[in-house]
């Protein structure tokens, strides 16, 4: 079977997938390996904040039916199709449905636009593609890619306890985990557990005679501010190589809410208290220390692969993720594990796949930094890549994106009778007078198509956010 019928195949299943499991979306299932069960749990899927400014929108409405245009879809690449039919719907037809949205004012000032065919590479539509702007969190896209190019997507990151350098004393060292837990039951589905690690390290230390200890946590890995440029903010935590529940001081697993001033001194406090809930009296407050070279672990806990952590980044528009990620890749390529460090080793992955990233700046790994720069033409680029066969280490950027009309931050936007319902898989971007919307769509021939609209100095959000959504229910062909 020719290349290109193979990968319209996986995407005409893709679609039929959806439509055939509108019930299963609900139905709670965690991320295992970047392969999604049932597009992961209610809180995942059904709320609708995570990142800048994706605290709220318009109200949900009733569920999304199945996507309508899913049978037309497998017509399209059933048997006998020739190849020159299935590449109907012409750039100039594409062309001459975008033009007038793109026009639409509430866009704002500036707007750019690419669309590619991912099997091929063909440009079907661009628009100042080559035009770095500011991307707000569709840059998490990017932050993906580097990770995964950087890492391979089953690498699990690891917290461990360490003996200290005192006798008595146990130290518990951060790997920068963004999955790590203090809760018994995870809110989040699988990750790092302080609990389980509390019970492995109070059974090494009960099966050594020790049942007293003092205890000291190692934040050290990552360098630089813990702060990012913006501040104070409900949509991040302090970035530290140490943190339970993202800083969380409640049940939330997503979206906007006060964090702890010092994440690490949390975790470490939890986790004496889940020391002694285990038989070890922890005297003292724990301390801040670094552990010694090549301390042998007590205990050790894993986070969730790479590739769920990035489903769950781009589904909720995840900052803290981001920004863990972003510093992962750093350490994988032998830069600081700073702000600084993680924009060089994201701009170099990007290029070592061969991408063009002139005029980029990676300056977080979320979007929230205004000092961000991409292109339109470098977004539908990762994406073709991800799609692409060359490169199945980068299929977690697609699987992780929302679905219109579903799950996280698109939800709401593109739902009910939309015709873009449960075709259009995005990442999202709003900051205050930013917004934008990258991702991919089957169009109406059994292509999967990559697009990504950028704008800037628009007058408010929703205006934008409808604009962006018309703009993407055309490129899958919707009048």
């Amino acid at each position: 079977m020719p290349l290109v019928k193979t990968w319209q195949l996986t995407a005409g299943a893709a679609v039929a997938g959806l439509a055939l499991s509108v019930a299963a979306v609900t139905a709670a299932g965690p991320w295992d390996s970047g392969q999604r069960k049932a597009e992961r749990d209610k809180a995942a899927s059904w709320g609708r904040t995570g990142g800048a400014d994706h605290d709220g929108g318009a109200a949900a409405g009733p569920l999304p039916q199945a996507a309508p245009s899913a049978p037309g879809v497998l017509g399209a690449v059933g048997p006998g199709v020739p190849r020159g039919q299935a590449a109907a719907a012409p750039a100039d037809a594409l062309a001459a449905r975008l033009r007038p949205l793109l026009a639409d004012p509430a866009l704002g000032t500036v707007r750019t636009a690419s669309v590619v065919d991912t099997a091929t590479g063909q440009v079907l539509y661009e628009s100042g593609a080559r035009e770095a702007m500011t991307p707000a969190s569709t840059v998490k896209i990017a932050t993906a890619a580097a990770v995964l190019a950087a890492l391979g997507p089953e690498h699990r990151i690891r917290t461990t306890v360490v003996p200290g350098a005192t006798p008595g004393q146990v130290v518990l060292v951060g790997g920068g985990d963004p999955s790590l837990t203090a809760k018994k039951k995870s809110p989040a589905g699988s990750g790092g557990s302080l609990v389980a690690l509390a019970a492995d390290a109070a059974q090494a230390l009960k099966a050594a005679g020790t049942d007293t200890v003092t205890l000291a946590y190692d934040d050290s890995l990552y360098s630089g501010p813990v702060r990012h440029p913006i501040g104070v903010n409900p949509n991040i935590a302090p970035v530290t190589a140490l943190a339970a529940d993202e800083g969380r001081p409640d049940d939330s697993t997503s979206g906007p809410v006060d964090r702890a001033d010092d994440p690490a001194g949390a975790a470490a406090r939890a986790f004496r208290t889940l020391l002694a809930e285990r038989g070890v009296k922890v005297t003292g407050e724990p301390v801040r220390a670094k552990a010694a070279a090549g301390a042998q672990p007590l205990a050790v806990t894993q986070s969730t692969p790479v590739a769920g952590l990035v489903e769950r980044m781009l589904t909720n528009s995840d900052n803290d993720i981001a920004e863990a990620l972003a510093r992962q890749t750093a350490l994988a390529s032998g830069q600081p594990a700073s702000f600084e460090g993680a924009e060089k080793a994201v701009t170099a992955r990007l290029a070592g796949l061969g991408l063009d990233t002139a005029g980029s700046r990676f300056a977080d790994g979320s979007g929230l930094s205004r000092a961000d720069k991409v292109s339109a033409g470098l977004l539908t680029g990762l994406l073709a890549k991800a799609a692409g066969p060359d490169h199945p280490e980068l299929r977690p950027v697609l699987t992780g994106l929302p679905v219109a009309g579903f799950t996280g931050t698109l939800r709401a936007r593109n739902a009910g009778s939309s015709p873009a319902a449960g075709l259009v898989r995005a990442k999202t971007g709003t900051l205050t007078g930013v917004n934008s919307l990258s991702g991919t769509v089957v169009d109406a021939t059994g292509r999967l198509l990559a697009f990504a609209f950028l704008t800037a100095n628009s007058p408010g959000p929703e205006g934008a956010e409808k604009g962006l959504d018309k703009l993407a229910a055309a490129v899958a062909g919707a009048p």
